[in-house]
């Protein structure tokens, strides 16, 4: 199986009442440990993949040809989306073009009239294509790629005005975080969700900043209609504490310095089980 929308696995999602994860990419052992664990899992699964990582990794067209050959020589036979991570307009854009079976539009900083003119334009190129398109209000917490939010809550009016626009998901604010949770966060509003999930129907709705929720949480927001979470820094921390652990044991050196597939093998591994925790969590094993 090739690249899919992330369309219809969500729809499923959201009627099932579980979430699929979305597992960021930033390199080849990433991808083949998030693509190995779905599998083996039989879970749909996500690929996303932010402007900073598309430009580390050496392009999108870089990233489509990687992810597309592992899906071959992996034998990978569950659902997969590449999917463009709070991406800009002009980003959603040259992904669209570059191959990408999903986009993100990160409007969630330009006032909603712009926000709204700038959608519909992915909206009617997505359609042509068969693409699924995630749209925001209300900016989510922390930063990613430069873009700074404070966490606030969405607007459930605006959020209806972004859905009636024919997206096929929407990611609300609903004082959700990127990276890790200050201890004196206040947790999710569950009244934004419920306000939220009332204007907006079926539409599957998305939860940024999966890292640090903790469970009760996330199982709450599935069931009030979160069909898609994103997991970033659990993967980053999983990754970097497993490389780290194995350059301190010095292991493998042989006078010569770190074989690399070695030196790495441990943060793929890392990944994997992180991956593993989450779709178990989520509710996604044995739904691809």
């Amino acid at each position: 199986m090739g690249l899919v929308s992330a369309k219809e696995m969500l729809t499923k999602a959201k009627a099932g009442k579980y979430a699929v994860g979305q597992f960021n990419i930033n390199n080849l052992e990433w991808t083949k440990a998030i693509l190995l664990t779905a599998q083996e899992l039989n879970s749909p699964v996500i690929l996303g993949v932010s402007e900073g990582a598309g430009k580390y990794m050496g392009g999108y067209k870089t990233v489509v040809g990687m992810v597309k050959g592992l899906i071959e020589e992996q034998n990978i036979t569950v659902p997969v989306a590449l999917h463009l991570d709070h991406g800009s307009f002009e980003g959603a854009k040259k992904c669209i073009n570059a191959g990408f079976s999903s986009v993100m539009f990160d409007g969630s900083h330009y006032p909603i009239e712009e926000n709204v003119a700038k959608t519909t334009e992915l909206v009617h190129a997505c359609n042509v294509l068969g693409l699924s398109l995630e749209a925001e209000v209300g900016a989510i917490g922390g930063e990613e790629d430069g873009v700074i939010g404070s966490g606030e809550c969405a607007d459930p009016e605006e959020c209806k005005r972004i859905a009636d626009l024919g997206v096929t998901m929407l990611a609300a604010g609903i004082g959700n975080i990127h990276g890790k949770y200050p201890e004196n966060w206040p947790g999710l509003s569950f009244e934004t969700l419920e306000a939220v999930q009332a204007k907006t129907g079926d539409m599957p709705l998305v939860l940024h900043g999966g890292t640090g929720i903790p469970a009760d949480m996330i199982k709450k927001a599935i069931s009030m209609g979160v069909a898609k979470i994103n997991v970033n820094t659990e993967c980053q921390l999983a990754f970097a504490e497993a490389t780290r652990k194995y350059i301190e044991e010095g292991k493998d050196q042989q006078g010569k310095g770190f074989d690399p597939r070695k030196l790495l093998a441990p943060g793929f591994e890392a990944i994997k089980a992180t991956v593993k925790e989450k779709m178990e969590l989520f509710g996604s094993v044995g739904k691809a």
